[in-house]
């Protein structure tokens, strides 16, 4: 009796820690854990860019908790937990008393979208403080950076008087027109990086907080696959598509769905890139736009996410093919012109940068052997700037 009670005790001490170690274990979504390990390790090597976070990330310490409940303007439901935007090329009617309806221009971002009265500013504030709060944390294990990070993440997904309702059903609303827009989730993709950051000071969340915010996430993704606004999102056959694909993925995997994360990953190599792409490379929806270059770069910022996912879920779309059409060629377009930009002669609003497309250089040098990828990122890191970006600290 005494020996098998012993046998027990040993059972339960090993199941307790392996449950602590499991519990402990670091899975970011959108990284590489080994990447981030060794980069740890080696951050005499990669100085400019961890100053640079560092630098950030204090700047974030200083920012006020602003909660979806502080806006000004209420949306159609009259609930100030729930999000709420305008699209933000949208602008008032020159030819109406009252402004409205407001008409489109495409590619002239009106600032006035972007002020505290409404919630896109806010939001964007929010997931780029706690994305960097998150990384700054792991790469210095200063808990400063984690327990700011807990402040904000409770304000907007656990705090009862402050948290954001699960939904995006008032984003991207247009003055006089519509409440709502399925595009309006596209304001969501910067959720992405705070799941990111979440499972980074996971180490310093209590168990209830980091339950919370994981029942908070599985429920705005139940929003998004099921509700109308979403499923409007889903059909987008340009960038916005492939960000909802983006989103789907990721806070499925944070939520321990991998079934669901898979099933969308399919749909992504099924129908996004056969419809978003040419032989060439070339995405037509994204080269329709006044900003070509960005948009074309934006969107592959979504694929950049999904071949990550994909590699952690088994399913490749890297190198995805379907006849003469490849995802890689949509990033050797870009690599071409990343290289010799003078040759992009595509009319644009404004002018191109170069440098907006350095992360996605930085991941089809990781996922593709052409060399012309190496040499895009050469060619890119003869920017100071560009050698002190944070995405380095993830390659």
């Amino acid at each position: 009796m005494f020996k098998r009670l012993a046998l027990l005790c040993v059972l339960i001490f090993s199941f307790t820690v392996q449950s602590t170690v499991l519990e402990n274990t670091l899975t970011p979504i959108s990284y590489n854990i080994r990447v981030l390990e060794n980069n740890k390790k080696n951050l005499q090597h990669l100085n400019q860019p961890f100053t640079t976070l560092i630098r950030r990330a204090d700047k974030a310490l200083t920012n006020p908790i602003d909660p979806v409940t502080n806006k000004t303007l209420m949306p159609a439901s009259g609930d100030k937990h729930d999000y709420y935007s305008f699209g933000p090329y949208w602008w008032p009617n020159p030819d109406t008393p009252s402004g409205l309806p407001y008409i489109r221009k495409d590619g002239e971002f009106n600032l006035e979208t972007r002020t505290s009265a409404t919630d896109m500013q806010r939001l964007i504030t929010f997931a780029n403080n706690v994305k960097l709060l998150g990384l700054a944390y792991y790469f210095s294990d200063d808990q400063k950076y984690a327990d700011k990070a807990i402040e904000q993440l409770r304000a907007w997904f656990i705090n009862s008087q402050t948290k954001m309702n699960p939904n995006m059903n008032h984003a991207q609303a247009i003055p006089g027109r519509v409440n709502g827009r399925g595009i309006g989730i596209i304001d969501s993709r910067v959720l992405i990086g705070v799941v990111d950051a979440v499972e980074l000071i996971k180490p310093t969340l209590s168990e209830k907080d980091y339950q919370s915010i994981v029942a908070w996430f599985r429920e705005f993704n139940h929003w998004l696959v099921s509700s109308v606004n979403g499923i409007d999102e889903e059909k987008q056959n340009n960038n916005h598509g492939t960000w909802y694909d983006a989103q789907v993925v990721a806070f499925s995997l944070f939520t321990h769905q991998p079934d669901i994360a898979k099933q969308r990953l399919q749909i992504t190599k099924a129908k996004r890139i056969a419809n978003q792409f040419d032989q060439d490379g070339k995405q037509d929806a994204e080269l329709a736009r006044t900003r070509p270059w960005h948009y074309s770069n934006f969107n592959l910022q979504a694929y950049s996410l999904l071949g990550v996912y994909g590699e952690k879920l088994g399913v490749d779309i890297w190198s995805y093919q379907n006849n003469s059409i490849a995802l890689e060629n949509g990033y050797q377009y870009i690599a071409q012109y990343t290289i010799s930009p003078e040759r992009w002669s595509l009319k644009e609003f404004k002018k191109i940068s170069p440098s907006i497309s350095y992360s996605n250089m930085l991941y089809a040098r990781h996922a593709y052997a052409d060399p012309i990828f190496k040499k895009a990122v050469t060619k890119l890191n003869q920017s100071k700037e560009n050698q002190s970006d944070i995405a380095n600290l993830l390659f």
